[in-house]
């Protein structure tokens, strides 16, 4: 809860946290709440193909994923979608994008967060393959951050791979906290 001060009010909320503590309410903050945005350079992040063969094209499960770890003593706010963008030099690229605005995520030291990604394979039926990006590194950057980082491709072993994505676009599924390892 963020309060505001201001000389008429500091009164009636002194007078409300009174209330709730004799009723056995704390009305400090929870730790959470106080916790900086999460920064790029305090994320250990990982691109992994979860197919190389094509197979999960148009099966609901997604092509690959993005994933951040808090390498930080404290928790941070992970609060909206990673910036993704692969490039194929200066020329085409290939960004990600969510829909809507996803709730803010706490993450503890150590906490996962992850990114569920689908894309447009290169030869897929339909795909414009004259706007294909084809590389083994991609650039990220946590949200409402202004530095990225360089990340490379891996496959579900985490070998190195090679992401062949065709389109402007890459979609993200809302970031969700997953368990150590994911």
């Amino acid at each position: 809860m963020r309060v505001t001060t201001r000389l008429a009010g500091g009164l009636t909320l002194l007078t409300a946290g009174l209330a709730l503590t004799a009723c056995g309410t704390s009305t400090k903050a929870a730790p959470d709440a106080t916790a900086p945005p999460c920064r790029t350079a305090s994320l250990t992040w990982t691109l992994s193909l979860l197919a190389g063969d094509g197979t999960r094209q148009g099966t609901g499960r997604p092509d690959a994923r993005l994933t951040a770890v808090n390498k930080g003593p404290g928790p941070c706010v992970f609060a909206g979608y990673p910036a993704l963008e692969i490039h194929n030099g200066k020329a085409e690229s290939v960004e990600g994008t969510g829909r809507g605005r996803p709730a803010p995520l706490v993450l503890a030291g150590g906490a996962f967060v992850t990114v569920d990604l689908d894309y447009t394979r290169r030869g897929t039926k339909g795909a414009d393959d004259s706007w294909c990006v084809r590389q083994t590194e991609a650039s990220v950057r946590a949200p409402h951050d202004t530095r990225g980082a360089v990340v490379p491709v891996t496959d579900a072993h985490g070998k190195a791979a090679t992401i062949d994505a065709c389109g402007e676009t890459l979609d993200m599924a809302v970031p969700r906290r997953a368990p150590a390892g994911s």
